[in-house]
């Protein structure tokens, strides 16, 4: 008979399970080792974002985590045996390469924070489109305990929250408590624990609903023009507008609202 612990390895180290309505959950699979972002585990997440890419019947990914902790962050213990700038370098593009691609998905992605999410797993929150966090949950960018600034993780971070906010994080390692991160943007609400699985899925519903068309079109537009000054970024959100109104979708979408009816999406 095998134990538990051989059962666990056996399992899939990050898990997909897809539902009727076009909802997705990626949920991160070492609970033992507090969901700390291994080279495995970063592969997998890598295997995923491109099943994810292809697959047009998923409308929004959620992502979330088995066991205590959402993400502890970088594997110490892996990158202490491994040392070495080359590999070090290797695995922090990876990592980047991971955040990127989640950006990258056409789908909104909303992060399921039930627990502690540090140094790479509070980016891993921040990257994501959107999120949802437990009252139990704890954030830090706590590497600089450490000796080690949490560069990447600061990249995500300095990009969600005000940045006199970010740097307090990120230069003095504390934690702050889900409530304060929704304060400040890092996540979108902070709920009771026993809500929090009704309302990440509220939220996934609510966009689950909307037409394919125009939810891939604004997230990619919403990344887009964020890096853009501002006449760019007018710019090019006018003729992606425009492109916007052409699609049968859209067409659909305004003719029902002004016919007092309910649109019937072609792309269901």
């Amino acid at each position: 008979m095998s134990t538990a612990a051989e059962d666990l390895e056996t399992e899939p180290i990050v898990l997909r399970e897809d539902r009727d309505d076009g909802i997705t959950t990626l949920t991160l699979n070492r609970p033992d080792k507090y969901n700390a972002l291994s080279e495995d585990l970063l592969t997998a997440m890598q295997e995923r974002i491109e099943e994810l890419k292809q697959d047009e019947s998923v409308r929004v990914v959620i992502l979330a985590a088995n066991g205590k902790a959402f993400s502890a962050g970088h594997d110490l213990r892996e990158m202490r045996s491994k040392h070495g700038q080359e590999y070090y370098n290797r695995l922090f593009r990876q990592c980047s390469g991971v955040m990127l691609g989640l950006l990258s998905l056409p789908q909104p992605v909303i992060a399921r924070v039930h627990g502690m999410a540090t140094a790479a797993g509070c980016q891993l929150v921040a990257n994501c489109d959107l999120a949802v966090a437990s009252t139990e949950a704890k954030l830090a960018v706590s590497g600089v305990n450490l000796g080690l600034f949490c560069s990447t993780p600061g990249v995500a971070l300095s990009r969600n929250v005000p940045r006199k906010r970010a740097f307090e994080m990120l230069i003095t390692g504390e934690f702050i408590d889900a409530q304060t991160a929704a304060d400040w943007g890092l996540v979108n609400r902070a709920v009771a624990p026993e809500d929090l699985d009704e309302e990440v899925m509220s939220l996934a519903a609510n966009i689950a609903a909307k037409t394919p068309v125009a939810v891939r079109t604004g997230k990619r537009l919403f990344y887009e023009q964020i890096v853009k000054d501002l006449p760019e970024a007018y710019d090019h959100a006018a003729g992606v507008m425009a492109c916007n109104m052409m699609e049968e979708d859209t067409v659909e979408g305004v003719d029902a609202f002004l016919e007092k009816r309910k649109p019937s999406w072609a792309r269901q």
